[in-house]
This record gives structure tokens, C-alpha cells and sequence, in this order.
């Protein structure tokens, strides 16, 4: 394959199909919720995860790339790449441990930060799905092209965070919204606006430190933003310069229609 994006897919295509090839095999082991260390953010690391980071490292090995690797379980790793494979493993573990079929592999490709991911690939683990974008050149689930829809507030779907840590400003938009959902999975919330299964997806934790990392949500954002969307903070102020680094978190505004953001962008609750 002389095209190297083309063959960057592939890799993260193999990677992504590896991964759930493992996770069929984990997810009914008693075994799969034991924890087995702390992960780099300081939060614990389920079995479950721990394999799905070690296959994803021995594809990366066995394809002979050099790029380094950023994920919530071992943190930053240097492999000598001018590029960062940034990996959430299994987005959507909580789902997982409890036979919930919304859980995800996502690895994005690029550079420092949001703004620098060059192609993003996002794996449905229980369907098989996969989405993918590389930058310029479209978005596309299992090779098909995708696009957001054009807002209606009659058929209106949201995706929200809701639950004790969720801000009020959430509560006030899953309020006003048509219809809500609320998957525990932020990359197939996203996807969802970006294949217009949905119009937007608002994530807003207080403490703001149990917000989304760029592990949660950079390949999702590129597949979003190349099916004609817009991600934001919760705010509203672009996250394009927002670090590929574990130290940083943020609320999340993806909508797939400007015309959404004009009519039905969060506010605070009164």
C-alpha cells in the first residue's frame, strides 16, 4: 500500500478487530471485573482492560510503527514516533462488567493535540461497527460514508450524562429535549450525532475533574467533525487546542447541525 494513510487505517483497522477478539473472549470470565492495578490516572484498572491495552501494544509490535502511545491504563508511551496512537482501550467498561452492550475501541492517530488527530477509528465491540475518518477526507461506517442530519426539534434525539454528578446545565437541556438517551459510552454518543442516529451529545460533570480526557473522546471527534459536525465544550469554545495528555479534562457540546446550536445549545438551569 503505497498510500500511508491508507495503510495507518489498516493498522488501526487490525488493532480495533484484535481487540475484539479478545473482549468476546474476556467478557464472561468470572475474572474480568478483578482489579489488577492502577492505571496511570490513578483510577483503577479492570482485568478486562489490562487486556485489551496489551493487544493493542502487541499489534503495534508486531506491525513494526514506531508511533508512541497515550492510554488512561499505562499513560504516555515513548516509542520514538513523531506521532501519538491515543487509546481508550475499552470505552464504556462499567457497561461491559454489567452485560451492557454499548462499549468501544478507540484509537486516534496525531499529533499534540485534538486539532493535530489526523484519522480516528472507533470499533463497536458488540456489533462489530466500525467508524473511521481521516482528516479531509469524509467519515465512513464499515466503508460507507456518513453524515449528521439536519436538526428538527420534532424528531429530536439528545445524548446526555445524567446521574448525581451531572451539572444542572445538563439536567436543563435533557429537560428540554424531544427525546434523551444515555448510553455510558461518549465515542458511540458521538458516532450516534455523527451518522444523524442523533443531534447532540452534552457531557458535564461537577467536579469538572470528572469530566472526559482526549483518550474518551479524539477519535470520536474527528470521525464527528469529518461527518460534518461540530465539537465543543459545553461553553461552546472549540476544543481543537485541546492536549493529547491525561492530565486535562473537559465537558463535551457535539452536535451535528449549526442550527442545533443556535436553538438548542446548553444553558445554565435557572
Amino acid at each position: 500500500m503505497a498510500d500511508p494513510t491508507r495503510a495507518d487505517v489498516d493498522i488501526l483497522y487490525r488493532a480495533s478487530v484484535a481487540v475484539q477478539r479478545v473482549f468476546r473472549e474476556v467478557r464472561s470470565s468470572p475474572h474480568r471485573a478483578d482489579v489488577v492495578g492502577m492505571g496511570a490516572t490513578g483510577s483503577p484498572t479492570e482485568e478486562i482492560d489490562r487486556i485489551a491495552e496489551a493487544e493493542i501494544q502487541r499489534v503495534l509490535d508486531a506491525e513494526g510503527v514506531d508511533w508512541d502511545l497515550l492510554s488512561e491504563e499505562i499513560g504516555a508511551v515513548r516509542r520514538g514516533g513523531g506521532r501519538t496512537l491515543v487509546v481508550d482501550p475499552i470505552d464504556g467498561t462499567h457497561n461491559a462488567l454489567r452485560g451492557l452492550p454499548f462499549a468501544t475501541v478507540s484509537l486516534a492517530l496525531g499529533r499534540r493535540d485534538l486539532g493535530g488527530v489526523e484519522l480516528g477509528l472507533v470499533r463497536d465491540l458488540y456489533r462489530g461497527t466500525t467508524y473511521w475518518a481521516v482528516r479531509g477526507e469524509g467519515a465512513f461506517r464499515d466503508g460507507r460514508p456518513i453524515r449528521t442530519r439536519p436538526w428538527d426539534a420534532r424528531k429530536e434525539v439528545v445524548f446526555a450524562n445524567l446521574g448525581h454528578r451531572a451539572t444542572p446545565r445538563v439536567n436543563a437541556f435533557a429537560r428540554r429535549a424531544h427525546r434523551v438517551r444515555s448510553l455510558g459510552c461518549a465515542s458511540l454518543e458521538i458516532l450516534s450525532v455523527a451518522e444523524g442516529a442523533g443531534d447532540a451529545y452534552l457531557f458535564e460533570n461537577g467536579p469538572a475533574g470528572a469530566n472526559l480526557r482526549a483518550t474518551d473522546i479524539a477519535a470520536a471527534a474527528c470521525i464527528l467533525e469529518e461527518a460534518g459536525g461540530v465539537v465543543t465544550d459545553a461553553d461552546g469554545e472549540s476544543l481543537r487546542a485541546f492536549p493529547l495528555a491525561l492530565d486535562r479534562r473537559t465537558s463535551v457540546f457535539a452536535r451535528g447541525d449549526p442550527a442545533f446550536a443556535r436553538a438548542g445549545a446548553p444553558e445554565e438551569a435557572p
